[in-house]
């Protein structure tokens, strides 16, 4: 509403000493003389009226008409006066409020004249100030109401717009994320959004924008706190602040910290679902006082669907959770070393590989040692991505586990397998891939009810797909009596490598599943020798593809014709807090590596020796079981395992740059060559092996 270029009242030369001038008086206009030298503005009894001051109230200083000319208009003001100044104007014009005595809003209008010096230097500014109220009641009104129904009408669109995008979002970050997208909350002209969920009484902040706007010691608050976050959670009603001076009367603690952002408004919100407060929210504005009746509306229209929108997200969220827990839990805890192979396993959900992943699903894998040197690798999906896909795998996975280890064929395991599966209280069926294989001879049995075929990825670097006549799957073949799985039978040379794995790896949008089998053999073709790190390249191949499915994958690599056999073997036994028995492991552990020719390894094997039985002793309330072996096979290596009474499993973390602790797996897991965990009975044991020189003629072990 500026008019800098407008033209100044006619005055005359010896003007301010006719200040009371009356054909002014007569227009309701008041005058002023600012002398900026002495930074005084005088006025005069028209002035002072359009004020609503008395000469009492004023002591001659712009800065003291604060008390009248709310903030946000007072540095409005400045801005055009000092940029009239600065580029060489002769006059200026705006509008700008005012708050009479009794709070009501009035608009004022004023010109000014700049009287320079021969310099150029400006020293007074002359002018006129007036009641514009009326004015802009009859004219610019009308264009403001017309401009606030734009808005308004503009404001219903990006809550509606808002509301479609959030029916799409399936977590806490994606509701938030919808509400900071360019058609989102900066639609609305909110300078600053923040947002906080309710958890145990508390306030726990969630989002805030832009950055550097976080006020410290509000990232989780109490409800019963000064802020006015809380206040609406407390009553469940929404609080509008229309100007700076309610703002910092309503909330003196969060003021200050935010007069860096202007504020001239702010609105904020409770989130409510079910007649319960989960959150609030608040919008602040800088450019804007008070609000409408009908933007009011609006907001708490935008509020209503944003809470909503929360509540499913949470609740998504929460189902999500148990659904991961409960397949995981139903996922092997650990997989056992097996002699003669190298294994690797992974699982990948669909929601950790990129998509929406609004279920969980049935997929598995295990590995199941066997007698005489043999094992049990198994590959399975159950039908459908939900938490009864997950039950029924879980059920699955333990019987089809302890039809092979009762010794029962290949065929005989996956024919009572299906039957199982059909006498459950279910309408899934599974597909499943069962292998066993002789290390020893590399022979390898395959039995498939429905899955896909297995790789082999030979040990010249080339793979390729391993055609196995197959069954109904799972469930199916029971129930249409036809339980007959033909067995297939290949070898598996040292260095060669099975892969197994569910169709999520190998399916791709619109590409037929023969495609993606050959594209998989092609990048198991490209991978790294080492299984764990193949496996890791062939999830995160899947991770960059996307998909809907989840995916289980399993690597057996076979190391060599000979098994590798235990030459010599020394056990100690360190009772929780026996300083001398642990005294007497470690002695045995020097000993050992030095008689056994672990040379330069000698200080590295000791070492890793001492964190493990370190460990085991202050994480775990029992004693520990101390066994070192030398393994013959291909090489010759030295393995120490440390047994212990808990369940629990090691977990290897980051320790701090200060930290005492949390350093230990990791020191393992850079000096060992190997090392894995492995259940004993109701416990575990770590272990880790070393490579070792060829032993010296007539030397010990």
């Amino acid at each position: 509403m500026a008019d800098r270029g407008a033209s100044a009242p006619s005055l005359p030369d010896d003007w301010p000493a006719h200040l009371d001038h009356p054909i002014l008086a007569l227009n309701h206009m008041g005058t002023f003389d600012w002398d900026l030298d002495a930074g005084l503005f005088h006025m005069d009894a028209q002035a002072y009226e359009v004020f609503d001051l008395t000469p009492e109230e004023y002591d001659g200083r712009p800065e003291s008409l604060a008390l009248r000319v709310p903030p946000a208009e007072s540095s409005r003001l400045d801005a055009v006066v000092s940029q009239a100044i600065k580029d060489g104007s002769e006059n200026y014009g705006t509008y700008f409020r005012i708050r009479r005595r009794d709070g009501t809003p009035r608009w004022t209008h004023t010109q000014g004249h700049i009287r320079r010096d021969e310099t150029g230097r400006p020293r007074r500014v002359l002018g006129i100030v007036r009641d514009a109220t009326q004015e802009l009641e009859d004219s610019e009104a009308r264009n403001l109401r017309d401009a606030q129904g734009q808005a308004l009408r503009r404001q219903t669109g990006v809550v509606q717009a808002v509301t479609a995008a959030l029916a799409h979002a399936s977590s806490v970050q994606e509701v938030i994320d919808v509400l900071k997208d360019t058609h989102g909350i900066p639609n609305l002209g909110a300078t600053s959004l923040v947002m906080g969920l309710v958890e145990a009484g508390r306030i726990r902040l969630v989002a805030e924008g832009p950055a550097g706007s976080f006020v410290p010691g509000t990232r989780i608050t109490r409800i019963d706190e000064p802020y006015p976050m809380g206040e609406v959670v407390r009553t469940l009603a929404p609080r509008f602040i229309e100007s700076p001076e309610e703002f910092a009367e309503g909330y003196p603690i969060l003021w200050p910290h935010i007069t860096d952002l202007r504020i001239t408004s702010a609105a904020y919100l409770p989130l409510i679902a079910q007649a319960r407060p989960i959150g609030a929210m608040g919008l602040l504005y800088n450019d804007r006082l008070g609000f409408s009746t009908e933007e009011r509306a609006v907001l708490v229209a935008l509020g209503s669907s944003i809470a909503q929108s929360l509540q499913r997200a949470m609740l998504f969220e929460q189902e999500k959770d148990l659904a991961q827990g409960l397949q995981q839990a139903m996922l092997p805890r650990t997989i056992p070393s097996v002699p003669g192979a190298d294994v690797a396993v992974r699982y990948r959900s669909a929601a950790a590989g990129g998509s929406l992943g609004r279920d969980i699903g049935g997929d598995w894998y295990d590995l199941i040692p066997l007698p005489g040197g043999r094992v049990g690798a198994v590959i399975g999906d159950v039908q459908g991505h939900d938490t009864h896909a997950a039950a029924v795998m879980g059920q699955l996975r333990i019987v089809l586990r302890a039809y092979a280890a009762e010794g029962h064929a290949p065929a005989t395991v996956m024919a009572r397998a299906s039957v199982f599966l059909d006498e459950l209280d279910t309408d899934r069926f599974a597909t499943c891939l069962y292998a066993e294989a002789d290390l020893a001879t590399g022979v390898v049995q395959v039995v498939r009810a429905g899955h896909i075929d297995p790789l082999v990825r030979t040990d010249d670097g080339g793979c390729h797909r391993v055609p196995v006549e197959g069954g109904l799957p799972l469930g199916l073949s029971a129930e249409f009596h036809s339980l007959e799985y033909p067995v297939s039978t290949l070898e598996l040379d040292p260095g060669e490598t099975l892969l197994l794995c569910t169709d999520g790896l190998v399916e791709q949008p619109g590409k037929d599943l023969g495609d993606g089998i050959r594209a998989l053999a092609e990048q198991v073709a490209k991978g790294p020798d080492d299984v764990r790190e193949l496996a890791d390249l062939l999830i995160e191949i899947a991770d960059e593809q996307g998909g809907d499915d989840d995916v289980a994958l399993l690597l057996l690599r076979r190391r060599g014709s000979d098994t590798a056999q235990a030459v010599g073997r020394l056990q100690q036994h360190v009772a929780s807090g026996d300083p001398e028995a642990l005294a007497l492991a470690r002695h045995m552990v020097r000993a050992a590596v030095r008689a056994w020719g672990a040379g330069d390894r000698a200080d590295e094997i000791e070492l890793v020796a001492d964190e493990l039985i370190t460990n085991a002793l202050m994480h775990t309330e029992g004693s520990a079981i101390v066994t070192l072996r030398v393994l013959v096979g291909t090489d010759r290596r030295l393995r120490v395992e440390v047994e212990d009474s808990s369940s629990a499993l090691p977990r290897r973390r980051e320790a701090g740059e200060d930290g005492v602790s949390g350093r230990g797996l990791l020191l393992v897991d850079q000096i060992a060559d190997a090392w894995g965990v492995e259940a004993r009975g109701g416990g575990k044991a770590v272990w880790c092996e070393f490579r070792m020189p060829e032993k010296d003629h007539g030397s010990a072990p």
